[in-house]
């Protein structure tokens, strides 16, 4: 087995788009996008393979019948983040387990593969660099995790839409080593003296968070034997277990390149704006 392994959870059954990871988005397969671009990442990154986790025979005969490396994992995964787990636990019976795990969604089929990479490159990093004294004052990151410094118009953008979907959106407050203080679905930090500081600073200190995750072997099975956190259940957001039980959670800063972003494929409705981005931005070039 490979270090790094990327696991893509795909479930056929969804309340508002029923055999959603075998819909096609521009005439192609969601999973297959999805599968394509974790292929790409695993030949261009260093010991690296990916793995599609599901329950479904009919997601599994898809695979199958397109080259993807897929594993069946249990009917009572609740999450895809326990799919992942339950994938890595399969896997591990017959090969060595993997170092890194990347938990790329199903139906996440826009996701830019300099994402992944960048992701795996600072876990790498950070086994390898020497360190300083300040530095070590922090553990190693043991989960890695996007985010975007988002401009004073993206911001104010941000906020037009929690107008009209409040909970939509995630920021995050980070310490000075690069790792999470915070998680929220409000919009962090409170700036009193606002104007001032469009006045005097480029980028508001605002930065949102990207919904996609990587962990050591060691984080993803600690996850689940750990209690929930305080702010987990009411912010909705699960990352908030490492935060409150001290897993270090590195945030790694990736733009989008000038394409425009888009997260998880949920509806017909999401499928049209996806296929107008692709219509808008073009193909990933994914040619190696």
């Amino acid at each position: 087995m490979s270090d790094v392994l990327i696991v893509i959870p795909a479930r056929y059954s969804s309340s508002r788009l029923p055999g959603k990871p075998l819909e096609k988005i521009a005439g192609k397969e969601m999973l297959k996008r999805v599968a394509d671009i974790a292929n790409y990442v695993a030949q261009k990154m260093h010991n690296c393979a990916y793995v599609v986790a599901t329950d479904d025979e009919r997601i599994e005969a898809f695979c199958l019948e397109e080259s993807i490396p897929v594993v069946m994992t249990s009917d009572y995964c609740q999450s895809g983040t326990e799919r992942c787990w339950d994938a890595v636990q399969k896997i591990e019976e017959t090969q060595p387990r993997p170092k890194f795990i990347v938990n790329l969604q199903g139906d996440n089929p826009l996701c830019p593969p300099w994402f992944l990479e960048k992701l795996i490159q600072d876990w790498q990093q950070g086994r390898h660099e020497e360190k300083t004294e300040e530095e070590t004052e922090k553990d190693a990151g043991q989960v890695f995790t996007p985010y975007v410094h988002l401009s004073w118009d993206e911001l104010d953008a941000l906020r037009e839409t929690k107008k009209v979907t409040p909970y939509s959106g995630t920021t995050v407050q980070i310490d000075k080593h690069g790792y999470a203080l915070t998680f929220s679905k409000l919009i962090l930090p409170a700036m009193r003296k606002e104007k001032k500081l469009r006045e005097t600073m480029e980028k508001p200190p605002v930065r949102r968070h990207i919904g996609l995750y990587s962990y050591t072997y060691d984080a993803l099975e600690q996850y689940f034997g750990l209690e929930p956190g305080q702010y987990e259940e009411p912010e909705g957001l699960e990352q908030m277990r490492f935060v409150e039980h001290g897993i270090p959670v590195k945030m790694v800063e990736v733009d989008y390149q000038g394409r425009i972003g888009m997260s998880g494929v949920d509806s017909p409705e999401d499928i049209q704006r996806a296929e107008a981005v692709i219509a808008e931005c073009g193909e990933f070039d994914l040619s190696l």
